[in-house]
């Protein structure tokens, strides 16, 4: 009995310390699993940081008075903000005039490309035709081809039909792109057969039931496209920079390029126009972020 007792007695005595070392065990697996994922969360912020410093000192430079953005070490907050820079925008340069034109291009060119993109990926994944894969096939290998090799070639054919410095020379290279047709058909090969069949039945031609069946149910993709194609012609420098010649038909891109020569030392000056060309796509992929993301998605998983 006494043995029994005592044997107890040291059972309570090691309970508490076997419950400390379990806890202990625990909270160190815990630690374990928990420090990858804040190994990841800081290096994405460390990341996140190293991204956006650059263009929050972009914006604050625009607000700079003139010569501060040029001060070591440099300064990150103005010291008196002014809008002076962005009233010159408007007033000594002409760069109210070159965002129309980078307005009415993007625009123009994200309707054209919608278009004829969703018409080809339609007709690419359920009409049939004679060499439509083989066709198609042929399209893809283009993928790996850099864009900026075949702007000579494109540019000696617009010079021969007369496109040259004009928007139609502008807008030709979204009309119908690779990968839009690719994006599109990945994603309308989704579309049920049966669908399309039943509404053959009731009569409807291929346009129309392009327009009433198919546009409905790949909208998700066609914002995407839109999305995609917008930001690419509102940032696009290089090919306004070859086809357009005149000033006055430059895009916002291009514009702001030549303040360079003209105003060489307004350093904020030129951040003010950065901002103002930043702005727009900015609040565009905002505004569209959620269905990009998810036509991206979608797509990538249609077979």
């Amino acid at each position: 009995m006494k043995s029994t007792d005592a044997s107890n007695r040291t059972d309570r005595v090691n309970a508490p310390d076997a419950a400390k070392r379990s806890a202990t065990m625990k909270g160190s697996a815990r630690m374990k699993r928990a420090l990858p994922s804040v190994l990841l969360h800081a290096a994405l912020i460390l990341g996140a940081v190293l991204t956006l410093t650059p263009l929050g000192w972009m914006v604050a430079a625009s607000f700079m008075p003139t010569g501060e953005a040029n001060s070591f070490p440099p300064r990150f907050l103005p010291s008196q903000p002014t809008l002076t820079h962005y009233v010159d925008l408007f007033t000594r340069t002409h760069l109210a005039r070159n965002f129309l034109n980078s307005a009415f291009v993007s625009i123009l060119a994200t309707l054209l490309s919608v278009t004829f993109n969703g018409m080809a990926g339609y007709a690419f994944a359920k009409l049939r035709f004679g060499g439509r894969d083989k066709i198609f096939r042929l399209l893809t290998l283009a993928l790996v081809v850099p864009g900026q090799v075949g702007m000579l070639p494109l540019f000696l054919l617009l010079r021969q039909m007369g496109f040259v410095n004009t928007y139609v020379g502008v807008l030709v290279p979204f009309l119908a792109s690779v990968l839009g047709i690719f994006l599109i058909r990945q994603y309308v090969l989704g579309v049920p057969d049966e669908l399309l069949d039943a509404a053959r039945v009731d009569g409807a031609g291929e346009f129309q039931l392009f327009l009433r069946v198919v546009v409905p149910v790949i909208k998700p993709i066609l914002v995407t496209l839109a999305a995609f194609t917008f930001l690419s012609a509102w940032n696009d420098f290089l090919w306004p920079l070859i086809i357009l010649s005149d000033g006055g038909k430059y895009t916002l891109p291009v514009a702001l390029a030549n303040l360079t020569g003209e105003h060489v030392q307004d350093t904020e000056l030129m951040m003010a126009g950065s901002v103002l060309t930043v702005l727009p796509a900015l609040l565009v992929f905002l505004m569209f972020q959620r269905a990009y993301v998810r036509g991206i998605m979608a797509g990538s998983v249609k077979q």
